[in-house]
């Protein structure tokens, strides 16, 4: 690897983690005389690792006016969430097909594993990333590396609303998970879609709070 494409996959690897979380707010425009005294890097690799993020749906550009960060809408959310549905209906039903038994019970004692940190009410970011995992585990039971790819995109888009949303809901998600190890282990199919697809979607209302309630906490300072 070149000293270039090494430097361009640091700067892009600390820039999706700032966008990510939000540390530039939701359509602004990126100052990358700052971004990159900031990062100590300089332009050129900067400018690359930007423009990988607009492809990735992290940013945008406009021309003649730079690049901003993406929008927190809940259409955009609300169409994230109906993509991640169907990649993980599909690669469940796969999984079901092609994954060991062995693979299985990996599986399951990962979710044991972590079944401790659902339990901590003010961890919500912890369990998020968790749920996340368990799902990436599931996907690469589908033998599918695009499933994994689009996953992963998927659930960094999503991440802060996620840990928003999670809040009260920690306990079920356990749950949900047991439930879904279940159908993959009894080789069920139909019942690991259904069981998946009711513990994933959300309804546009659903959607449309932890958006609101991600913009009050990204604008209103702790403590007011």
């Amino acid at each position: 690897m070149s000293d270039l494409s090494s430097s361009v996959d640091k700067i892009y690897s600390k820039v999706r983690r700032m966008a990510t979380d939000f540390e530039f707010m939701p359509g602004e425009r990126i100052n990358e005389s700052a971004l990159s005294k900031e990062l100590g890097a300089s332009r050129t690799p900067l400018r690359e690792a930007l423009n990988r993020l607009v492809a990735e749906g992290f940013l945008s550009f406009e021309n003649g006016r730079g690049f901003f960060c993406r929008t927190l809408s809940p259409d955009k959310i609300q169409s994230l969430y109906e993509a991640r549905v169907a990649i993980e209906s599909e690669a469940i039903r796969l999984a079901v097909i092609r994954t060991t038994d062995e693979d299985i019970n990996d599986l399951e004692a990962f979710l044991i594993s972590s079944l401790p940190a659902y339990g901590n009410k003010d961890g919500a970011k912890a369990i998020v990333e968790l749920d996340e995992e368990f799902h990436m585990r599931l996907a690469m039971l589908s033998g599918n590396e695009e499933f994994e790819r689009m996953l992963a995109n998927i659930n960094a888009r999503i991440h802060y609303v996620r840990c928003i949303d999670m809040v009260g809901r920690e306990t079920k998600s356990s749950y949900d998970h047991q439930a879904i190890v279940d159908a993959l282990r009894a080789r069920d199919a139909d019942e690991a879609v259904r069981v998946l697809r009711k513990h994933i979607t959300k309804r546009s209302e659903e959607t449309t709070a932890a958006v609101k309630t991600a913009y009050s906490q990204l604008y209103v300072p702790p403590g007011m």
